[in-house]
């Protein structure tokens, strides 16, 4: 079962850094996230012999990714392939191309986010755009993805949560914030699902014999672009990123949590890593605290269930 009980953020992983991560030759990994944290897991798995997909919207963003990582890893077995965590249709075809192109997969890291654009923003399928890209579409691509992490070797699923899901709670009664819609509140939320979605597969992936180890991780506060990519350089948030950079640690430190939950012997399956300094705001990987709700299995159960159906009707309400 899910290891969903208290954990104490005390319990450090030894100062463990990309060094100790152990040889990823012969591993098969898809990352979500063209930049940041996504860019620094890809470029530490592909410095380990692993072979690398990465997987973004922005086709140009991608080729960049991909020509830095070759630049300082000459033997670098990486490629990009498209996909908008925005639109169903996106990860759909993404997952049946490469369900054709290859018969197994062995981790998958689901790691791209937007957060708290000002305005309520929907997806092309009509959910609010943080729900929708950093929780349904990834809960959309490992569900395209699972017959191959099926037949990968001792496959795993990480799925990045956040600090911010301490804060959040799941509105069942608006998922969409149609009645309310507040920019951290709804970027909580979705990390939140995200948190509790990693729970869940654990649970069901032991339950029904899938063969998979599903862990999340948050980076704690890192230095990525995300802040002035969404609510924007001049927002209160951005200018924190800005002028108080000095709080904020490297995204190579900042990924350090979700290459512990991907790679080490030592992760265990269904927990939660994230840094061990500061409230978890920096440091090295060791076990996170849980939100409370994140500790309702019948919660995470509905979730689930509330998140196939969204899926299932997604035509008819992008129509409305």
């Amino acid at each position: 079962m899910a290891n969903t009980s208290n954990q104490n953020s005390s319990e450090a992983v030894a100062l463990w850094t990309a060094a100790q991560m152990p040889s990823q030759k012969g591993r098969s990994v898809v990352i979500t996230g063209t930049g940041g944290l996504g860019f620094e897991n890809a470029l530490q798995i592909v410095r380990g012999g692993g072979e690398v997909i990465i997987a973004g919207r922005n086709p140009q963003k991608g080729a960049d990714a991909v020509a830095k990582i070759r630049a300082e890893v000459s033997s670098a077995n990486v490629v990009f392939e498209q996909v908008d965590l925005a639109s169903l249709q996106s990860v759909t075809d993404f997952g049946a191309r490469l369900r054709r192109q290859r018969e197994s997969l062995d981790l998958l890291i689901n790691n791209a986010a937007v957060m708290t654009p000002p305005k309520r923003l929907k997806t092309s399928d009509g959910f609010e755009l943080q729900f929708g890209a950093n929780y349904l579409g990834h809960f959309a691509l490992t569900a395209a993805l699972l017959p191959l992490l099926r037949k990968g070797s001792e496959a795993r699923v990480i799925s990045l949560s956040s600090i911010a899901a301490r804060n959040g709670a799941i509105n069942f009664g608006d998922l969409q914030s149609e009645q309310s819609y507040a920019p951290m509140r709804a970027y909580s939320q979705s990390k939140l699902a995200c948190l509790m979605f990693a729970f869940e597969l654990q649970r069901r992936s032991d339950a029904g014999g899938w063969g998979l180890t599903s862990i999340a991780a948050h980076p704690g506060i890192s230095r990525t672009n995300l802040l002035h990519n969404a609510p924007g350089r001049w927002s209160l948030a951005g200018m924190a990123r800005t002028f108080l950079w000095f709080l904020f640690q490297p995204a190579s430190q900042g990924a350090l949590p979700t290459l512990f939950a991907a790679t080490s012997p030592e992760a265990k399956p269904g927990a939660y890593y994230g840094p061990n300094q500061m409230g978890e705001i920096r440091g090295y990987p060791a076990l996170s605290k849980i939100p409370s709700q994140a500790k309702d299995s019948i919660a995470c159960d509905h979730l689930w269930q509330v998140s196939e159906q969204l899926i299932k009707d997604a035509p008819k309400r992008k129509h409305c």
